[in-house]
């Protein structure tokens, strides 16, 4: 294997001279080593929280050699979980990237993190990935996180491999789980590598493909004979031949004929399988005791699609006539912004999968987004936060390129010669928002500043500010998200902020109509001030204010009305019971009286206010508050909860429907003011499986009690 990042022979050194040697390792090895599509493999490690993922990363990471040490989560000190906050918490919180050798092959994994605040990275990473890697606590078993990853897998049309990991756990049930995969994934699931479980240690380890046994009880794999696992290894063994022979006619035809497979038959076969979606292996292992890795390396480059198989393109010419990309080297550029890193101290970093030719320091590329050329300073392989320069990233690889300022997540970039735009990535929409409060005054532009550069990062984190409640306002997709963002700020930009619940925007009306006079007369040692008008004020249907007029006799001059009519909308942006701005308001001027001396506009504006302020009280003002619509999807079992839900935050059940995969959607109206903290129901009852969305639709009158509350509140906040 030439040019391999084997390390082995660096591993006597110490200290600071080994991490030299290590670095210098990896930048003088991927200079010299660039790899052809049909010898790549982009490979998004995704699954439920806490299955392992990581882990397993850094034991693959680990075997081959990219990494002379292999860390620990725990421990703060893996490849892939480099951000502080990721060390901190002990979890992945975005996706990251880090490639590795095996077999003449570049396996490119893309960790993504598996809590569900933090689906973002799971979206980035199976964007760029043509195979899907899930993986499951051989403890817990099948978790919503697994069946979250294998449906993002399906969109997006991806190869799925499974990995029962922590199997060397006393309490792991590698054959339940292979069941319950069975169970909910279908026939498609087949077993690749299974333990041979003895007095309840997993030590020794099936591969089914090949058909032989390892036994890894003294740390590396040592060849042993089959162990006498009674029929359960029989039926194993028929249960990959019946896959393998439904990928083939010859095969079928040889299986029916009772005649034995070879492992490289199995091997082709399954294969096949794998790249058409109608199999799913199975491997298994412990990541943190190192078992069973060699069997899983060895099988994901048997297996698993190469970029040449499965990383073209269908994308979009600028008539928006579709266009086929296929992954050649020697074809116009065109890659697909997958990622995108802000930092304040190393500046802009968009990570990239090349989909068709190839990208170099030479490249000048169209951003499609904006029209603008982008010149290409360097380019570059990330292995987790460390930079490895490389001379360029052709077809079916994965790298990255520093300072393109006006590139985002999800832009295509392109050779002007062949213009092109590609699917970005899907996000889920943000669900949780919270008001944003600077520990200090005057630091509002650092705070925007500083969210939005996060933002650039994290499109599921949104941020925005509201002109009406003067509050600047954060969108996340849970509290541990929003939490994570306030702890960036603070650490990249250096601004200390507390999170509260934002305000409602409330909006006041009237219900009846009055006619009021508004007199203003002012007497000073030169000329007065005299404006003199009758306003009839009354309901009706206008998002604010609907002026008129109908003075007859010129008791009020037309060049005042102008001035009336300011005044008044000056003061309907607050209204008389909480100052919230008033909307369905008619006011019509239809009588007066002016001064041919002391009359001027600010004397009828102010006349118009005193109108205003003496009309509204009388005119049976009343509160109004803003409904929203709500779709949650949901699975059949928690509907009543749901709609239960519903009910008690004062929402109206509109219907339901059938959403396919035991699944129900429910419509429903119901209060903003009662929806602030629905993520978190809506997660909790479902664990994870529901989704909702929700959206402003109208104004109507609140509950006299629900406004009493809110003049109130506006009353406490005014004498403040």
């Amino acid at each position: 294997m030439p040019c391999n990042i084997k390390l082995v022979q660096n591993r006597e050194l110490h200290g600071m001279a080994a991490k030299a040697a290590v670095f210098w390792h990896w930048k003088e090895l991927y200079v010299m080593n660039q790899y052809q599509a049909k010898n790549i493999i982009n490979l998004a490690v995704a699954g439920h929280g806490g299955a392992g993922k990581t882990s397993l990363a850094e034991a693959m990471l680990y075997l081959s050699g990219v990494s002379d040490r292999r860390g620990k989560v725990g421990d703060g000190n893996t490849v892939c979980d480099y951000d502080p906050e990721e060390i901190r918490r002990k979890a992945s919180i975005s996706a990251a990237s880090a490639p590795l050798e095996w077999k003449n092959k570049k396996i490119n994994l893309l960790d993504a993190p598996g809590l569900f605040d933090f689906e973002g990275g799971m979206c980035e990473a199976m964007r760029a990935a043509d195979t899907a890697l899930i993986v499951i606590s051989g403890k817990d078993g099948v978790a919503v996180g697994t069946e979250k990853a294998f449906a993002a897998a399906e969109k997006n049309g991806l190869a799925k491999i499974f990995f029962v990991n922590g199997l060397c756990d006393e309490s792991a049930r590698f054959y339940r789980v292979f069941e319950d995969l069975k169970a909910q994934f279908g026939p498609s699931v087949c077993p690749v590598v299974v333990p041979f479980i003895q007095d309840g240690q997993a030590n020794i380890y099936i591969n089914l493909l090949e058909y032989k046994a390892y036994d890894y009880s003294g740390g590396k794999p040592v060849p042993v004979a089959m162990p006498d696992m009674g029929d359960r290894l029989e039926g194993l063994r028929t249960a990959i031949y019946e896959a393998v022979a439904e990928t083939d006619d010859e095969l079928f035809e040889k299986y029916f004929a009772g005649e034995p497979f070879t492992p490289e038959e199995v091997i082709v076969g399954v294969s096949k399988g794998v790249k058409a979606g109608t199999i799913t292996p199975v491997f298994c292992g412990d990541a943190l005791l190192m078992r069973g890795m060699e069997q899983f390396l060895d099988g994901l480059t048997w297996l698993a699609p190469s970029a040449e198989e499965k990383a073209g393109e269908i994308g979009l010419d600028v008539d928006g006539n579709p266009v086929e990309l296929a992954v050649n080297e020697d074809g116009a550029a065109a890659a697909i912004v997958f990622k995108t890193v802000a930092d304040p101290f190393i500046g802009k970093l968009s990570y990239v999968k090349v989909v068709s030719g190839k990208i170099s320091t030479e490249s000048q590329l169209v951003n499609m987004r904006t029209g603008a050329t982008e010149r290409v300073g360097k380019t570059v392989m990330m292995v987790g936060k460390k930079q490895v320069d490389v001379k360029y990233i052709g077809a079916g690889d994965i790298g990255a390129i520093p300072k393109l300022a006006a590139t985002n997540t999800g832009d295509t970039l392109c050779a002007p010669a062949r213009k092109v735009v590609l699917d970005g990535v899907e996000y889920p929409n943000p669900t949780l928002s919270m008001a944003i409060v600077p520990s200090k005054k005057g630091e509002e532009d650092k705070i925007a500043q500083g969210m939005l550069r996060l933002s650039e990062e994290d499109p599921t984190l949104q941020f925005s500010t509201n002109n009406e409640t003067h509050e600047m306002i954060v969108s996340g997709l849970g509290e541990q998200h929003l939490d994570v963002a306030v702890s960036k700020l603070k650490a990249k930009f250096g601004v200390d902020v507390t999170l509260k619940k934002p305000k409602v925007p409330y909006r006041e009306t009237i219900r009846k109509t009055v006619q009021v006079q508004g007199r203003h007369k002012k007497q000073t040692g030169g000329h007065g001030q005299f404006g003199d008008v009758w306003i009839e004020f009354s309901p009706c249907d206008s998002d604010g204010l609907e002026f008129g007029e109908r003075v007859v006799g010129g008791s009020v001059p037309k060049g005042f009305f102008p001035a009336v009519e300011k005044g008044l909308r000056e003061c309907i942006l607050k209204g008389p019971l909480a100052g919230y701005p008033v909307v369905g308001l008619s006011a019509v001027l239809y009588d007066g009286s002016y001064h041919p001396v002391d009359s001027s506009e600010m004397s009828f504006k102010m006349a118009a206010t005193l109108a205003y302020k003496a009309g509204m009280p009388q005119a049976s003002p009343v509160l109004l508050e803003p409904i929203g619509h709500l779709k949650a999807t949901v699975p059949d079992g928690n509907m009543g909860d749901v709609m239960g839900e519903v009910n008690k935050r004062r929402g109206r059940v509109l219907g339901m429907e059938p959403a396919g995969d035991g699944k129900q959607t429910v419509e429903a109206e119901v209060p903003m003011a009662e929806m602030h903290d629905f993520t978190t129901f809506i997660r909790q009852v479902t664990q994870g499986r529901g989704s909702f969305s929700f959206s402003f639709e109208r104004y109507e009158e609140a509950p006299q009690n629900v406004a009493q509350k809110v003049i109130e509140e506006a009353q406490a906040e005014n004498a403040e």
